[in-house]
């Protein structure tokens, strides 16, 4: 959004000075009142009307040594995932960053991400889930009840 030009700012400052409330000059000029106080505050303090530089350079956290680091651990792991990668550099480099972090040193060395999570590759495929015996069904359901209980707990009888 564009900072309102320094004429405005005179304009609303003289409203204010000749007598006017702040309300009513808000409500005239249709800005927020907020607005009218802060720039009469910053003419008491700063004595200086004039919008502030807006934002500034976005340095991001890794440098050039960390993403050398970086690229080296991908030659070694490439098919890491970010969630890999950003607790290595939590452990090793003692930084503590977000996964869009990692994700955007990743994109300034030109690696790209995977969408699978590291795993040994399985050459043979996914296997199907078949049950001899009535036993085993049994077991095989309470084996997957209790490994997504605390994903989704079942509620008990009444």
């Amino acid at each position: 959004m564009k900072s309102y030009s320094m004429d405005f700012r005179k304009r609303v400052l003289a409203m204010c000075d000749s007598g006017r409330p702040t309300r009513e000059v808000a409500r005239v000029l249709l800005v927020s009142e907020s607005w009218v106080r802060r720039l009469k505050q910053r003419r008491r303090e700063d004595k200086s009307i004039a919008p502030r530089p807006a934002g500034g350079p976005r340095r991001g956290h890794f440098d050039p040594v960390r993403l050398s680091q970086l690229e080296r651990w991908l030659h070694k792991r490439p098919d890491a995932t970010l969630e890999h990668l950003r607790d290595r550099v939590a452990e090793e480099m003692g930084l503590r960053c977000s996964l869009m972090a990692v994700c955007r040193a990743l994109k300034k060395l030109g690696w790209s991400l995977k969408k699978r999570r590291f795993e040994p590759v399985n050459k043979t495929g996914r296997k199907s889930f078949v049950v001899a015996s009535a036993s085993r069904w049994r077991d095989a359901l309470s084996i997957f009840a209790t490994s997504f209980a605390s994903m989704n707990p079942v509620p008990k009888p009444t």
